[in-house]
């Protein structure tokens, strides 16, 4: 079937305004379209480009916002007069590949990475467990609670490449990183900029536990999933394929639960219909699942029903202050707006599981 011709990418020209409040990675700029309008923010990527100043004109992305999506309320700086720049550093390894954008890491997958040896022997994870989420917001309860109930030990996030490809847009896992509450951080696939790049979530996964140390792992995509009602056509698939690669390379895969009951989204209440995707057609091995002291009777005994026949489910009793972690080190856990008293069940499902995961690196020693 032949596609029809159409404009698929927004671009326009603007000048740059005042500096706004960015982040680690990111400059945040005013900017004004050439052809008139309010001032609009928009995010420059510093992994891609040098900043810009005040006065530069510079080629915008407004597809997000010209469809009205999620995107944070920003543009996204494509080039700008003074991007032109030499390639410098060691690496090899082509991400975001053959865009406009590809752009060249360096990764222990690089012959000529001092790590690369050490990552030519490692085969197997040990037995190390794994905790596969659909949603980044997820991950903020989840190291929470395993600090909480696992002090001193390593949990590394990789970052798989199912919803935003750079690491920097993401505020939150900065946060926990400087809080001490993530140990590394991991960018896999066509997602970069963690602090040690992996060509596929299976090295991820190998790179974390004999070049980083990890006692557990963390995997979920950035900020901005895609979604839609069809049973497969969701980015949440991505979970399954981590839960896979997790078995296949033995681990100990857990599968973290997307519970709500705040949703406005009927599909999502109790139970995402993502995850259950993802438990009863997508995995190809047994996964733990850990349910939250706050699951209401009926949906534990529903999802006990449905899925202990193959996987093993854990109920979760009680779970450690992990609010308490996350408040005394200043990082906000929020997801699509909602806080903790606007959807407990969903914050309490990410900590369930990072408590499980707490729970199995303590028997282990």
């Amino acid at each position: 079937m032949q596609r029809p011709a159409e404009r698929a990418v927004g671009l326009c020209w603007a000048r740059v305004g005042a500096e706004g409040e960015g982040w680690p990675g990111v400059q945040v700029v005013e900017t004004v379209l050439e052809e008139g309008g309010p001032p609009h923010l928009a995010i420059v990527y510093l992994d891609l480009m040098p900043p810009v100043r005040r006065g530069d004109r510079v080629l915008l992305n407004t597809t997000a916002e010209q469809l009205e999506l999620g995107s944070g309320g920003y543009h996204l700086v494509v080039s700008h007069q003074r991007a032109s720049q030499e390639l410098s550093g060691p690496g090899h390894l082509m991400k975001l590949r053959y865009t406009p954008w590809q752009l060249k890491v360096f990764g222990p997958e690089d012959p000529a990475h001092p790590d690369h040896q050490r990552l030519l022997a490692a085969d197997h994870l040990g037995g190390m467990p794994v905790a596969a989420a659909e949603l980044y917001s997820q991950l903020g309860p989840l190291a929470a609670a395993f600090a909480a109930l696992a002090p001193g030990r390593r949990l590394v996030w990789v970052m798989n490449d199912s919803a935003a490809l750079p690491h920097a847009l993401g505020r939150l896992a900065a946060e926990l990183r400087a809080a001490g509450l993530l140990a590394a951080t991991v960018s896999a696939g066509q997602a970069f900029g963690g602090e040690v790049e992996a060509v596929t979530v299976h090295s991820a996964l190998l790179i974390a536990r004999h070049l980083l140390g990890a006692d557990a792992v963390a995997v979920s995509g950035g900020p901005g999933l895609l979604g839609s009602s069809t049973p497969f056509g969701h980015t949440g698939i991505a979970q399954g394929e981590a839960l896979n690669a997790t078995a296949a390379l033995g681990g100990r895969p857990l599968a973290v639960l997307r519970m709500s009951e705040a949703d406005p989204r009927a599909r999502h209440r109790g139970l995402s219909h993502h995850t259950r995707t993802v438990l009863s057609r997508v995995v190809l091995a047994p996964v733990a699942l850990a349910l939250p002291a706050n699951c209401p009777p009926a949906l534990a005994d529903q999802l006990e029903q449905e899925f202990g026949g193959r996987h093993q489910v854990l109920r979760q009793d009680s779970l450690p202050s992990w609010r308490g972690v996350v408040e005394a080190k200043g990082v906000e856990v929020r997801s699509m707006g909602r806080g903790y008293d606007q959807d407990p069940l969903y914050f309490e499902a990410a900590a369930a599981a990072g408590a499980a995961l707490a729970e199995w690196v303590r028997q282990d020693g």
